[in-house]
């Protein structure tokens, strides 16, 4: 079902980036000190859709967005996690069910009687449904900025008791992006590119989160000048591709589209594009280049290795 969703995918990102500006985190109030691992608790924190108070360490989490399960496991929070939705498969060892954060079946979430659910996206109002459960609710949008990476992260901490190994994490994040960034020679010119979500040839524009990433190494998109409405995610013509000819097409379709540089050679008027004649047409894993979470470090060093080991010019 997975390799039928990528234009469903693309809409739930561009809805749930319109939120990520509101995605700041501020402990309110804290319980007293303790001497027990649940130390910290109560919390309550301003999440995206207002106030959000934990009483006790959640120890029976749900998470129903790919992103947020690699952000609890990055912080340690794994444990604490007794069921994920059918998208996430990262890590390997994370408790898979048949329950979608797409689809959502607020029976069958209230089944595992969770303490803690987080969602990226409040499809057919599962927030409502679930606080009217009394089931605490946690929403993170979908990032636009590395700020807000940092933050959500740092929220997970925070609600899951974790948020000293959410601050090394975020510290070491930023840390390797900077390094990775600061390696790389600025060109002389601004190298374009094109990166490709599907081969319906559904694309995003620098005002993304993904389109932030390539932006750090300065580079110029070759959608932006195809979205007229400003949404972000833009399907573009073959033709509008051909005739921009970037220097490197990056493909995040190479999964569950199994493209690969060979079959971008193949397809009628590409085979003469620069990208290709140059061998700068890169394969990305999917997950990787469409997760705003711990991953994205791997994304940024992909692209980095790309322009470093294949440099224009």
């Amino acid at each position: 079902m997975r390799k039928l969703l990528s234009a469903l995918l693309l809409a739930m990102v561009a809805c749930g980036g319109s939120q990520a500006t509101a995605t700041s985190t501020t402990v309110v109030t804290t319980a007293a000190p303790a001497t027990t691992e649940a130390s910290g608790f109560p919390v309550t924190v301003e999440t995206a859709i207002g106030p959000l108070t934990i009483a006790e360490r959640p120890e029976a989490i749900v998470s129903l967005a790919p992103v947020a399960t690699e952000m609890l496991a990055a912080v340690g929070a794994l444990e604490q996690v007794i069921a994920v939705d059918d998208q996430s498969n990262y890590p390997t060892n994370v408790p898979v069910t048949d329950l979608s954060g797409f689809n959502p079946n607020i029976e069958a979430i209230a089944s595992y009687q969770p303490d803690l659910v987080v969602i990226s996206n409040d499809i057919d109002n599962m927030v409502a449904s679930l606080q009217s459960l009394d089931i605490p609710v946690l929403l993170l949008p979908a990032a636009v900025t590395m700020d807000d990476v940092y933050t959500e992260i740092e929220l997970l901490g925070i609600v899951t008791g974790h948020a000293s190994e959410a601050e090394d994490l975020t510290e070491q994040m930023a840390n390797e992006i900077e390094s990775l960034v600061s390696d790389i020679e600025p060109p002389a010119e601004p190298v374009t590119y094109y990166h490709e979500i599907d081969p319906l040839l559904f694309s995003v524009t620098s005002t993304t989160f993904i389109g932030s990433i390539y932006s750090l190494f300065g580079m110029e998109n070759i959608a932006d000048a195809a979205d007229p409405d400003g949404l972000g995610y833009p399907q573009l013509s073959a033709e509008h591709i051909i005739e921009s000819d970037p220097d490197f097409i990056f493909l995040a379709d190479t999964g569950f589209a199994l493209q690969t540089p060979e079959t971008v050679a193949a397809r009628p008027g590409w085979a003469g594009m620069t990208a290709v004649t140059s061998g700068r047409v890169i394969p990305l894993d999917d997950d990787v280049a469409s997760r705003w979470g711990p991953r994205v470090v791997d994304f940024v060093r992909a692209v980095a290795e790309a322009v470093a080991l294949q440099p224009v010019g």
